[in-house]
């Protein structure tokens, strides 16, 4: 089980390595969203997602004779490109698991890593069987992508700094919302702000119809997702939350939050608008319930993770279109 120890001790493997991220805010969006908006840019992090954190965390622990043998991951994307260049740098052969309907751009960046990708169909193969198989045909040590202790403290190492940086900006207490799939970054920045900074409560976000890990919290057990494609938000979608992630989740995180693809597309655009940065669909959720929701987070203040910037170019032009198709948008209520 992950604790502030082993999240301390990944963020002291991280230093030289990883990059100490930006909390980036904009008065328009302040005042889209009628309070302060602090955006956590881990699109900037090496690899464009914070994933590279939980990659080398693992990879960095490991024995050299397990480095040598080599590494596998599953992933649709970030976690894939965040294994590839940790393993790289580590010496370490990686062969990664993707789903053949991953953007494009990322099967290309894992491969330009120097990783292997086998690619499979997420809507009649099974990735755990496949990354089983060559786990054991191989002689792969498996990094999972969100569901392992090491992995979690590594994006536990987001929490730290943003307990740091919302400490120089004045803000003690606010929601900390953080952009969800299996939960290892949630996880990680609840146990690290646990320790740090107990007036900030993580939120998890999630895409419309993807939204297991809110059931989940809702229910107090875990929810499985009907399907495990069929999401631009690629990037925040698993088949249900992890076995050691969900237990931190139920007893840290407040309730958690759902947005639309619409609202992600259009959050990605005033992102790019007014902070200048690239965000992926499923890197803009968090950002999409802050500004277009807002009765979701209580207090004058809000933190949102921008997780991830790996983006299709014909996905990015769409989002720049839907920003001026809803111009006019009027907030509603928060689909809970």
């Amino acid at each position: 089980m992950s604790d502030i120890a082993q999240i301390e001790a990944a963020a002291t493997r991280l230093l030289g390595h990883a990059r100490r991220t930006p909390l980036l805010s904009s008065r328009s969006l302040d005042k889209i969203a009628g309070k302060r908006v602090l955006v956590k840019a881990e699109c900037l992090q090496h690899t464009g997602s914070f994933k590279f954190r939980g990659a080398w965390s693992a990879l960095s622990a490991m024995s050299d004779a397990v480095k040598k043998t080599g590494v596998l991951a599953y992933s649709s994307g970030n976690h894939a490109q965040g294994v590839a260049m940790a393993a790289r740098a580590h010496g370490a052969p990686a062969v990664i698991v993707m789903p053949s309907d991953a953007p494009m751009v990322k099967i290309a960046n894992t491969q330009a890593l120097g990783a292997e990708v086998v690619l499979y169909d997420r809507a009649s193969e099974n990735r755990d069987t496949i990354g089983a198989d060559l786990a054991q045909s191989r002689g792969l040590t498996l990094i999972k992508p969100f569901d392992d202790p090491l992995v979690i403290a590594g994006q536990g190492s987001v929490g730290l700094e943003i307990a740091e940086q919302a400490a120089q900006e004045g803000v003690s207490s606010a929601d900390v919302l953080v952009c969800c799939g299996g939960g290892g970054l949630s996880a990680g920045i609840a146990l690290a702000l646990e320790s740090r900074a107990p007036g900030l409560q993580v939120r998890p976000v999630e895409p419309e119809d993807f939204d297991d890990m809110a059931r989940s919290l809702r229910s107090g057990q875990i929810e499985r997702n009907a399907t495990t494609s069929g999401s631009i938000c690629d990037a925040v979608i698993s088949p249900q939350p992890g076995e050691i992630t969900f237990p931190i989740l139920k007893r840290l995180a407040g309730p958690g939050l759902v947005v639309s693809e619409t609202d992600c597309l259009h959050a990605m655009a005033l992102a790019f608008e007014h902070l200048r940065i690239v965000v992926e669909p499923g890197g803009a959720v968090a950002l999409a319930a802050a500004l277009f929701y807002p009765d979701a987070a209580e207090g004058d203040a809000v933190i949102v993770t921008a997780s991830g910037g790996n983006v299709d170019p014909p996905v990015f032009i769409r989002a720049l279109e839907t920003r001026q198709a809803a111009s006019n948008r009027s907030a509603r209520p928060l689909t809970r």
